[in-house]
């Protein structure tokens, strides 16, 4: 059996992500080294650890430097039983050790909770809310919205939560268009994906919603003359990252325009700072990052990384490898 570890920071992370069987299952399946590795302990424990070839890992995981790495001489592969891999993956990389992560499995309940925002949004329901929380606005005609059938939805980003959501989206008969410099022409045909540019996409659409992943190229990429580009009554959702949107221009817009909806579970910082005006709008409802994996949706992560190793150990082709080239454009 291939020798392996647990390597986190946060051994909370650990628990509740291999939890279901899944450490257990790690034990049979490996000859997994008995403690979890963090920054701490782990100086007192690379002696032990030089045949070391597997790495299990979670939030929490720290980047391991070249000196680290020159006394774990046996190490190929490193399973990251989460989403993003950016702080840590490239140096690995770089020295081919695979990494394999568990970033479709977290775009699940992403696309899923997007998926709900959208159809309540189309009907109107988070303005409608806003109307009937009075007597005195429930006495008048509260707003309703246009509905799902023909509304048009852009989704920017087609990794994996965008192209998820795409694919669930199918059944409601709405006019989907996506924004995505990263996908290519021919890929876009193939999957019967109208692609569109941003412009077009805030324009035009019923509801915008972002799932561009944070990088050197979309950084600070939307801004306020797209939010202010978006029809009366739109609804701008990000489940995505918060650095993709300068909050000043989208604050000041929501402001301007009280018709438009910002739904955001994700912000710059996070949580907003408590001065922020993002607390006091009417026009934006704001939840706390809870679109990603948690409770038992955590396990699943787990559960892909596992089966992900047993592919590895038989030889057989990794279905969530990552490569140095994909880091340019994932989360």
């Amino acid at each position: 059996m291939k020798k392996a570890a647990i390597f986190s920071n946060e051994p909370s992370d650990v628990d509740r992500v291999y939890s279901g069987g899944n450490r257990e299952q790690l034990s049979k399946i490996t000859n997994l080294y008995p403690h979890i590795i963090n920054q701490g302990n782990i100086s007192s424990h690379l002696k032990k650890l030089r045949d070391l070839e597997v790495i299990f890992s979670t939030w929490g995981i720290f980047q391991l430097d070249d000196e680290v790495l020159s006394r774990l001489p046996e190490l190929k592969a490193v399973f990251h039983a989460a989403g993003s891999v950016r702080n840590f993956a490239r140096n690995l990389l770089a020295k081919n050790i695979q990494v394999i992560s568990a970033w479709r499995a977290n775009a699940i309940p992403v696309a899923e909770f997007t998926l709900g925002q959208i159809l309540l949004a189309n009907k109107g329901y988070f303005r409608n809310f806003r109307d009937c929380a009075t007597p005195k606005g429930r006495a008048r005609t509260p707003f309703r919205g246009r509905g799902n059938f023909g509304a048009t939805v852009a989704i920017l980003g087609f990794g994996a939560v965008g192209s998820y959501l795409f694919k669930l989206l199918q059944p409601f008969r709405l006019n989907i268009v996506v924004f995505d410099p990263f996908l290519p022409d021919d890929q876009a045909r193939s999957l019967s994906v109208q692609k569109v540019s941003l412009e077009f996409a805030f324009q035009q659409a019923d509801v915008v919603t972002n799932h561009l992943a944070s990088n050197s190229q979309t950084r600070y990429m939307l801004d306020k003359h797209l939010f202010n580009s978006m029809n009366d009554d739109a609804v701008f959702i990000n489940t995505g990252r918060g650095a993709t949107v300068i909050e000043e221009d989208l604050i000041s817009v929501l402001a301007e325009r009280p018709t438009l909806t910002a739904l955001l579970d994700v912000t710059s910082p996070e949580p907003p700072e408590p001065t922020s005006p993002f607390y006091s709008m009417e026009n934006v409802i704001l939840t706390s990052h809870i679109a990603g994996s948690m409770n038992d949706e955590l396990v699943r992560m787990a559960d892909y990384i596992i089966h992900e190793f047993l592919r590895w150990e038989r030889g057989e082709p990794l279905q969530h490898q990552v490569t140095l080239d994909m880091l340019a454009t994932m989360g």
